[in-house]
């Protein structure tokens, strides 16, 4: 299954086929398909099918096809045997973080697959025995003539299975050490990092390489970059996925967000000949500018047919005519009036400045997205008149410390003493939310009595936070969708029950304006799913004449931040506006120092959001454009 050493170094080379898919889903029916024909084919053979399987949530929905598959259209699997790629270590099977639970949830307790063709990696084995089994499960594989077909996810770091950097080719199945990067993002699974296990059992390199086809899948934008490096990257130890490139017969599944940072995607000048439009033209000249590290205005013909873009000024009449083109774009996105200015001619500007007071709906996912990302946007919202609602849109309760939600208990305890409230039944609240958190342990998922504690923390911060920014309270709204009061990290997929609340703040309000959280980095996933109920809400009032006159405005900020070529409003915030987003932020103390749930990054949300904000004043002043202290911007979306 090996080619020859691939080592080339020249910019935007595919060095791996890459499918890019409209979704995750459209994506996931393709790749099951791919694994029901092997099946067919060998059942028509009279053989077995042997594959092998991933975890993760890139191959959820690959296992729900099949499961329909199954269901609906008869698919056996009766033949089927499968292997899977790890195993945490140490790890019992009826803990709900292990893979061999996550299994038999989404395939194995749906299909008519035998219990004795499942093979996964046995995180309850004893230390010493794990090199002999390891060597057993390599000699499985091995009697069956190697896998049919190998599903792969992928890691930030660059792992396939749990072969972190560093993994030589010639690995098999063993015991690793995991690396931090992968126990970071492992965190959200199991409540806080320290309860992660920081080893695992997995199938090597050449363990993989044993299959005669292999897929590797990814899904979203936090998969961009290191998709990037395993498809156009040396081969290098220090990113194991880039090893496929060896393989004879592999592919690589991404939806559109995914694929990115993928030079055909993000610069494709470099590798093709392009037919440019106006993105694609507003993209290589950035590019160009920031390559060279000269304003725009200070581009050269020479310049752009040395970089390769000799064909995109023969499109124009010159370099200066297409360099003033695109700095007029870019000065257009600037505002400081995000909610549009009265009296203004808005031919130029990104927002109408009719009606002069808008109605405005903020969208925060978690109770404190608002002001991370747009707090000074949010600021001048308000300051400037017009009428500004805040939805938040989950409680975000599983994001509270347990010392938090004792010392919440505590006052609740002493208050109702205190006041002469009913004693009984206040202690037996106080003691039952208490022996909740002291017999807690390993385990993630809360009382529903202190789940209600951690909530209101969190609410009691939102509604500060909003009220600094000049909010009544009738117009700060506590949604509390349904599909994330799970309790636990992994949620429950967006219902009608969710969609129908937006639906209904959409109508009360009727707004003109929406913000609302296109940060798709979120490793819990959580502003994908409630962008989407966004989405649908909105689709269900389309045909309501306020809704023809809607804009949606999309922000980042706590996770990532829009590319420049990107924008296309960008709100200049000076100094003191920084401070007082800051300040709005400081209200959520619960989030503050160390969050639950940092992810990879390890500043506080504030200084994230800060860095992000000046970092994108000094990109549009290295393009030439004015000096500002820090921006924040926003993408204009056509729903």
């Amino acid at each position: 299954m090996v080619t020859e050493d691939i080592n080339f170094k020249k910019e935007g080379i595919e060095r791996i086929p890459v499918r890019v898919f409209e979704s995750d889903v459209v994506a996931s029916i393709a790749v099951a398909e791919q694994m029901a024909s092997v099946i067919k084919e060998k059942q028509s053979q009279n053989k077995m099918a042997v594959l092998g399987l991933a975890t993760g949530s890139s191959p959820i929905k690959v296992y729900r096809e099949l499961v329909r598959m199954h269901q609906e259209d008869g698919l056996s699997f009766a033949n089927v045997v499968s292997f899977n790629l790890d195993e945490y270590y140490p790890m019992r099977k009826t803990s709900d973080q292990s893979y061999y639970y996550f299994m038999h949830q989404h395939l194995f307790d749906h299909v008519d697959i035998k219990s004795e063709n499942i093979n996964i990696p046995d995180g309850e084995l004893t230390i010493d025995a794990i090199d002999h089994y390891c060597r057993t499960y390599e000699q499985k594989i091995d009697e069956l003539g190697g896998i049919d077909l190998q599903l792969l996810g992928i890691g930030r770091t660059g792992h396939i299975g749990f072969n972190e950097p560093g993994s030589y080719f010639e690995s098999k199945t063993r015991l690793v050490k995991l690396d931090p990067l992968t126990i970071q993002d492992a965190a959200s699974d199991f409540g806080r990092e320290e309860l992660v296990p920081t080893r695992a059992i997995t199938m090597g390199i050449q363990s993989i390489f044993k299959a005669k086809k292999v897929i590797l899948m990814a899904w979203g934008e936090k998969k961009a970059p290191i998709i990037k490096r395993t498809v156009e990257g040396i081969i290098s130890e220090a990113v194991p996925a880039t090893f496929l490139q060896k393989h004879l017969d592999v592919e690589v599944v991404v939806d559109e967000n995914a694929s990115l940072q993928l030079a055909k995607v993000k610069t494709p000048w470099i590798s093709s000949i392009c037919e440019w439009n106006e993105k694609l033209t507003k993209s290589a000249v950035i590019w160009l500018s920031q390559k060279l590290g000269l304003p725009i205005l200070k581009l050269t013909d020479d310049q752009y047919r040395e970089n390769g873009l000799g064909d995109l000024i023969a499109h124009y009449n010159g370099s200066q005519e297409l360099n003033v083109k695109i700095f007029n774009a870019l000065q257009k996105t600037i505002t400081g009036w995000p909610g549009g200015k009265p009296g203004a001619d808005d031919t130029n500007r990104p927002e109408r400045a009719l009606p002069e007071k808008k109605r405005v709906i903020v969208f925060s996912p978690h109770p404190d997205d608002d002001v991370i990302s747009m707090g000074g946007t949010f600021l001048k919202l308000a300051e400037q008149g017009h009428e500004v609602h805040v939805a938040y849109q989950t409680s975000g309760n599983i994001a509270v410390f347990d010392d938090d939600a004792r010392r919440f208990l505590d006052f609740y305890h002493d208050l109702s003493i205190e006041l002469g409230l009913n004693e009984d039944e206040a202690e037996k609240i106080y003691q039952t939310a208490l022996d909740s958190i002291s017999n807690k342990g390993g385990e993630t998922k809360d009382h529903e009595v202190v789940r209600k504690v951690k909530g209101l923390i969190r609410k009691g911060e939102a509604a500060a936070g909003a009220r600094l920014v000049g909010l009544p309270d009738e117009r700060i709204h506590f949604l509390n969708l349904p599909f994330y009061e799970t309790g636990a990290v992994n949620k429950k997929d967006i219902g009608e029950a969710d969609v129908a609340i937006i639906t209904e703040l959409l109508k009360k309000v009727k707004p003109h304006q929406v913000f609302a959280a296109g940060d798709l980095r979120d490793p819990h996933g959580t502003h994908k799913v409630c962008l989407d109920a966004i989405f649908k809400g909105l689709a269900n009032v389309k045909s309501e004449s306020w809704a023809k006159d809607c804009f949606l405005w999309l922000y980042r900020g706590a996770w990532q931040e829009w590319d420049v070529d990107e924008i296309q409003m960008a709100v200049p915030l000076s100094p003191m506006d920084l401070v007082k987003k800051r300040k709005a932020i400081f209200k959520h103390q619960s989030q503050k120092d160390t969050p639950v749930f940092p992810g990879e990054d390890k500043r506080e949300f504030w200084q994230r959001a800060e860095d992000r904000n000046r970092e994108t004043a000094k990109i549009y002043d290295s393009l030439g454009l004015a000096e500002y202290e820090a921006m924040e911007a926003f993408v204009k979306y056509d729903y």
